[in-house]
């Protein structure tokens, strides 16, 4: 009895943490486009959500986050928006599960935000060369590894302000 409302209360939590990250992408959408940022580049504020949720509920439910959003996308964008965002969330969770897992001490949440966004945007164009049948993550190594460590700063330092609010939450 005690372990199905342990279920029932973590069922709860996934879904308020899906909920806001669906808040954040639609309103991350809605925001015009950042002034000297490509066009499509994202703040990626939803990933504040998922790593928390990596770090403090469960691997298994961050993956499934990521895997949601993408199907978010898959069915209010298209299937291209989803199968990109899917391989860049799937590349920056595990990106970020390997990093923080072999250097869990010596790492801040900035800085493992931003080796997850840098793995993000190499996730993503490895699937854009994939679905364009062209290889063109060469050309944007660069683009990617600026925006990487302005938006991963960006959303570590978020996390980290949000977190007692979070936490709040999740008890």
């Amino acid at each position: 009895m005690e372990n199905n409302s342990f279920n029932t209360k973590k069922v709860a939590l996934l879904g308020l943490m899906l909920s806001a990250i669906l808040i954040l992408v639609t309103l991350e959408r809605m925001l015009p486009p950042l002034p000297l940022v490509p066009p499509n580049f994202k703040l990626g504020l939803s990933n504040i959500i998922v790593m928390y949720s990596l770090f403090f509920i469960g691997k298994r439910e961050a993956i499934m986050l990521v895997i949601l959003k993408s199907l978010f996308n898959l069915i209010m964008r298209n299937p291209v928006a989803g199968i990109i965002g899917f391989s860049g969330g799937i590349m920056s969770i595990f990106s970020i599960m390997i990093f923080y897992g072999l250097f869990k001490s010596k790492f801040s949440y900035m800085t493992i935000s931003i080796i997850g966004a840098i793995f993000h945007n190499i996730g993503q164009l490895v699937a854009a060369s994939f679905l364009l049948r062209h290889w063109v993550i060469g050309h944007f190594i660069p683009v990617l590894l600026v925006f990487g460590v302005i938006m991963g700063a960006l959303t570590g330092t978020l996390l980290k302000a949000v977190m007692p609010a979070l936490d709040r939450i999740s008890k």
